[in-house]
C-alpha cells in the first residue's frame, strides 16, 4: 500500500477567543458524585462551559479534616485551564466553607484565579435566602451534631432565625450522596418548621437540587438546596438570568450577591 502525500494546510486556522462564551470553574472533593452531575444539568449549556478539578479529601466529615483542604484551594484552582482566566470558580464543599470561611476561599481562589468571581455554597445559601426574604428558616444537613453545630454559628451569626435544625448524623460524604431522593423528601418534610420562611438543606454530595421543586410543593415554602444555591450564583454571575421555575423558586429570582 503506497503511503499518502501530506499537504500542510496554507494557512493556519483562525481561532476563537475561547471555544464557548463563559467559564465556571468547579474545586470538588475527590469523594464527590453529585456535583458535576448537577452542574451538567444546571449550568452547563451552548454558552456556559463547566471544567472541574478534584482535590485531595479523606473521610470522616469532622471539622479538622474538612479544615485540611484549605491548603489545597490555590493548586486546585491553578489546575483548571492552567494560566487562563475563568469567569466564576465554584468550591464545592458546604461545611469546609463554613469551617475555612468565605473569605479564606476566596483569598485562596484568586491566588490562582485573580480575575474570577468566587462562590461558596455557604455565601451562595445566604444571598438565595435573602433573595427570598427567608430571615426565619429550618436547616436539614447529612452532618454530625459535632459538624452541624458550625454552621449553626454561622447563620445565626449572619442575622438568620433558626426554627428547626436537622442532623441525620451520616459521616461519609459518599454515603451523603446516596440518600435516594425520596428520602430526601421525606427528611426534608420532618425537618420543615411550620413557622419558617425557608428551607435550607447543606451538603453539596446530597442529591437534594433534583427534588427542590418537589419539596416546595410539599411543604409550601421555598427551599434552598447547597448546590442549587451556587448553580443559580454560576449562571446569575455568567449573565444568565432566565427564570426555571421547574428547578425551584430560586431560579426565578436574581442574584445580588449578597451572600455572608
Amino acid at each position: 500500500m503506497r503511503t499518502p502525500d501530506l499537504t500542510l494546510a496554507s494557512r493556519a486556522p483562525g481561532l476563537d477567543d475561547r471555544p464557548l462564551a463563559k467559564r465556571v470553574g468547579l474545586i470538588i472533593l475527590a469523594t464527590d458524585h453529585t456535583t458535576e452531575v448537577d452542574f451538567q444539568r444546571m449550568v452547563a449549556s451552548e454558552r456556559i462551559c463547566v471544567y472541574a478539578t478534584r482535590i485531595p479529601y479523606a473521610n470522616p466529615v469532622t471539622p479538622e479534616n474538612l479544615r485540611a483542604m484549605q491548603p489545597s484551594l490555590t493548586a486546585g484552582a491553578a489546575l483548571i485551564l492552567p494560566d487562563e482566566p475563568l469567569d466564576v470558580v465554584m468550591y464545592s464543599c458546604t461545611s469546609a466553607s463554613v469551617v475555612i470561611g468565605d473569605a479564606e476561599v476566596e483569598a485562596a481562589v484568586r491566588a490562582a484565579k485573580p480575575r474570577a468571581a468566587v462562590v461558596t455554597p455557604t455565601a451562595a445559601a445566604v444571598a438565595g435566602l435573602r433573595a427570598l426574604d427567608a430571615r426565619r428558616i429550618s436547616v436539614l444537613t447529612p452532618y454530625t451534631l459535632e459538624t452541624s453545630r458550625p454552621m449553626a454559628d454561622y447563620f445565626l451569626g449572619l442575622g438568620f432565625d433558626i426554627a428547626r435544625f436537622t442532623c441525620l448524623g451520616l459521616t461519609d460524604d459518599r454515603e451523603m450522596a446516596r440518600i435516594s431522593p425520596a428520602e430526601i423528601v421525606a427528611f426534608a418534610r420532618e425537618a420543615m418548621a411550620p413557622d419558617s420562611d425557608a428551607l435550607f438543606i447543606s451538603c453539596t454530595a446530597v442529591r437534594a437540587a433534583g427534588v427542590a421543586a418537589e419539596i416546595e410543593t410539599v411543604i409550601g415554602k421555598p427551599v434552598v438546596t447547597s448546590n442549587l444555591a451556587t448553580a443559580w450564583a454560576c449562571l446569575r454571575l455568567c449573565g444568565d438570568q432566565a427564570p426555571r421555575p421547574e428547578l425551584g423558586r430560586l431560579m426565578t429570582l436574581a442574584y445580588s450577591g449578597r451572600g455572608a
